[in-house]
């Protein structure tokens, strides 16, 4: 079995609901995963939004959560809070924790990206996309990921 990420809210590719976003109350959706390989250690989680500013014309990558040695016991989170033994890194409005789709404009994509990994990473600080990527590298086993979409309301794709 390879490793699954779904969400109770929303579909692969299909809208994020607005309680999860900063429309409302900018809630994590709650998410779940299976078939974490029996190697792994530990897991981590980013999720990023590609097409930031504007889809049209993206500029870079807004990360919105970043989380590291997630337990391998742990099968999703609820409330978007780190289980216990996990850690939180900083997204890009340089804060811990889930920061939802804002868009500025159009409807962009955010992308979940679950890594199984062979270790735990330990204390890293509060690292941020860049800094946990560098030391996940060569202790990836498998990924996978969900994409979810938003438009702010009033906006025209």
């Amino acid at each position: 079995m390879s490793l699954e990420l779904t969400s109770p809210s929303f579909t692969h590719h299909g809208p994020i609901p607005r309680e999860h976003t900063c429309d409302d109350r900018d809630a994590a959706p709650p998410l779940r995963w299976s078939g974490v390989p029996a190697d792994a250690a530990s897991l981590a989680l980013i999720m990023d939004d590609p097409d930031a500013p504007d889809p049209a014309a993206p500029e870079r990558t807004y990360v919105h959560w970043v989380l590291y040695d997630i337990p391998t016991e742990v099968d999703g989170l609820d409330d978007g809070a780190p289980p216990e033994g996990a850690r939180e890194g900083l997204n890009d409005w340089e804060r811990t924790g889930y920061g939802g789709p804002c868009p500025p404009i159009g409807r962009h994509r955010y992308f979940f990206k679950l890594y199984a990994l062979d270790r735990l990473l330990g204390d890293l600080g509060e690292p941020t996309k860049a800094e946990l990527e560098r030391a996940m590298h060569g202790h990836v086993i498998e990924q996978t990921e969900l994409v979810g979409t938003y438009e702010r309301p009033g906006e025209a794709s």
